[in-house]
């Protein structure tokens, strides 16, 4: 069954509050320069609070936060300045991604400072897919058939 495109003024407004968290929280993540700076502020906080520092910095590491950084600005922009239904599904399908993958490192032992992201994830997650799901079961993804042509 083909899925219901959800109501759309109220569900774009989630989809760009997501962007805007993300633009955020991730845009430091997109340069070496900015990372570190962003890096050395989360390990500080996750000290000061008790929930664990961050890794020291490495090369690889950097490269990573910065592939990530830079591919979640371009999506967020692209959802701050074209927001569409699908984006939602999609960004709800991402945020999926990302929670499950946050809930493995923490199951590993990565800091605790990693709960205050998941808890968004799941949020932002769930407020996007779940329009899509109800949709899908409370009625047709599509009008009513046509009559056939003569």
């Amino acid at each position: 069954m083909p899925l219901r495109t959800p109501s759309r003024a109220a569900y774009l407004r989630v989809v760009r509050a997501s962007a805007w968290y993300d633009l955020v929280v991730t845009a430091g993540f997109a340069t070496p320069w900015t990372y570190a700076l962003v890096h050395d502020a989360l390990s500080s906080l996750g000290g000061a609070l008790g929930l664990g520092v961050l890794p020291a910095l490495d090369p690889m590491q950097t490269l990573y936060a910065n592939l990530m950084g830079s591919v979640v600005v371009v999506w967020a922009l692209l959802r701050i300045l074209r927001p569409l239904p699908v984006h939602g599904l999609c960004d709800g399908v991402a945020r999926a991604l990302f929670a499950t993958w946050q809930a493995y490192a923490l199951s590993h032992g990565a800091t605790r400072l990693l709960w205050l992201f998941f808890v968004v994830e799941v949020a932002f997650g769930l407020a996007q897919l779940w329009p899509w799901w109800r949709d899908r079961r409370t009625g047709p993804a599509c009008a009513p058939p046509r009559a056939a042509a003569p």
